[in-house]
């Protein structure tokens, strides 16, 4: 039984509504499978911190969680699927939050997965690093664009303080742009994204006053990016807990010399007066 057959029940029904056999019409039964995939890409993160994993080893892992992920989406039906229609749809039966939390989670852990490729792709040209490093930032735009367009759409917005951590991961996958990008369209999108980012998170920060410790993570991140660009991306230790332990602030790299309630885009090297 789908979200919107449930809704539509009430006590005085007779329960003759014919359960479908296809369960995965259900927007609940998806966000479970896919939140099975975060777990293991949780774990995976960890591991490959802790343990001096080969290449061969983090490259066979990363392809099978990607197959997981590639599978969850293909064999969505079609009226889950993230379409500004669908988001339309869902939102008229008062779901759009949920249907836009589904993507948000999804894009979330495929930036998640790919994003030790940053780093690599930065380094030394690879077709498979350059592959995966592409999903990276096809994962984190998307989640932008989705983000962006739930706030277009009645009924669709998503307020709660989870938002805060995914918008700042993305974010530092368009500072990678910034600063490794070659090509003009690509820089001036990230350029947006980051513009329309800092004012997302500086109005969850009104509602969630813990979400200063997300806004100084991304003032530490910068920060990381300013002091060494080439290993900034890096998937150490401080990087894996930069990008799991979203409540805690990150250590020894927070500018302590940064006024903590002044904030505004030049403090990520944004010039909102530059042409782009």
């Amino acid at each position: 039984m789908d979200e919107g057959t449930l809704l539509r029940l009430r006590r005085s029904d007779k329960f003759d509504v014919q359960v479908q056999p296809e369960r995965r019409s259900s927007l609940l039964a998806e966000m479970v499978r896919l939140n099975r995939i975060l777990q293991q890409i949780n774990d995976f993160n960890i591991r490959a911190s802790e343990y001096q994993l080969d290449s061969v080893s983090i490259k066979s892992d990363v392809e099978n969680l990607s197959k997981q992920l590639d599978t969850w989406l293909k064999e969505l039906p079609d009226h889950i699927r993230d379409t500004r229609t669908n988001m339309i749809d869902y939102a008229e039966q008062g779901l759009g939050r949920m249907f836009v939390a589904i993507y948000l989670g999804y894009y979330h852990y495929g930036q998640m997965l790919f994003y030790r490729f940053l780093h690599e792709d930065s380094r030394a040209f690879d077709t498979s690093t350059r592959f995966y490093a592409n999903k990276c930032k096809q994962h984190a735009g998307s989640l932008c664009d989705i983000l962006y367009a739930s706030e277009e759409i009645p009924g669709c917005d998503v307020k709660y303080n989870m938002i805060g951590h995914v918008v700042v991961i993305a974010s530092t996958v368009q500072i990678h742009s910034l600063l490794f990008e070659g090509e003009d369209a690509n820089v001036t999108l990230a350029k947006l994204r980051l513009e329309k980012n800092f004012c997302i998170l500086t109005h969850l920060r009104q509602l969630w006053p813990t979400l200063d410790v997300c806004m100084d993570r991304l003032m530490a991140f910068h920060q990381a990016c300013r002091d060494s660009a080439d290993t900034s991306f890096c998937m150490d230790r401080w990087m894996v807990r930069f990008l799991v332990e979203f409540a805690s602030p990150v250590n020894d790299k927070a500018s302590s010399a940064q006024d903590q309630n002044i904030w505004s885009l030049s403090d990520l090297g944004i010039d909102r007066t530059a042409k782009s």
